[in-house]
């Protein structure tokens, strides 16, 4: 069986060169290299407040302001690589080379976006928009690792290319 290595014939690169020259000439390029770690960040802060509420009872409403504050930073990025994406593929989302990410991501929206309803309409209790709250971070959480995979496909790309 042949071997399907990332930098093998048998898979597209991930970016054209005219894409990697676009993307490497974006400015949205920073934005989004800027907001991902800083998202990660408040995530494991945040994560670490829901965890705490849900074993103690205790901060509540600090772990709300961080859910929200989490979920703004969530919507910031997914505009920006929509904006993004416009930039380097010519289309502001599913683009041959995210389509899977993208197509995931709007499935994490949907989750954070169904707590923040579910908060400002009182539909569930504290402890079940903190589960919800856990179902949108373990969403995210596999698609930030979707995105970091993709990351290393494209500098193995860019090592192949030199």
């Amino acid at each position: 069986m042949p071997e399907n290595r990332p930098n093998s014939p048998a898979r597209k690169p991930l970016y054209t060169a005219a894409e990697r020259a676009r993307r490497d000439a974006s400015g949205w390029t920073l934005v989004q290299g800027i907001l991902a770690p800083v998202q990660f960040v408040v995530f494991l802060i945040s994560l670490v407040l829901v965890l705490r509420y849900l074993a103690t009872g205790e901060g509540y409403g600090i772990a709300t302001a961080s859910i929200l504050i989490k979920t703004a930073a969530l919507y910031l990025i997914m505009v920006t690589g929509a904006i993004w994406e416009k930039v380097v593929f010519g289309q502001y989302l599913l683009a041959p080379a995210f389509f899977w990410e993208d197509v995931f991501s709007f499935a994490v929206i949907a989750l954070h976006t169904a707590y923040i309803i579910a908060l400002f309409t009182a539909a569930l209790s504290p402890d079940a928009l903190m589960i919800l709250a856990l179902a949108a971070y373990a969403a995210y959480a596999i698609n930030a690792v979707q995105f970091v995979l993709k990351l290393r496909l494209a500098r193995l790309d860019a090592a192949v290319a030199e």
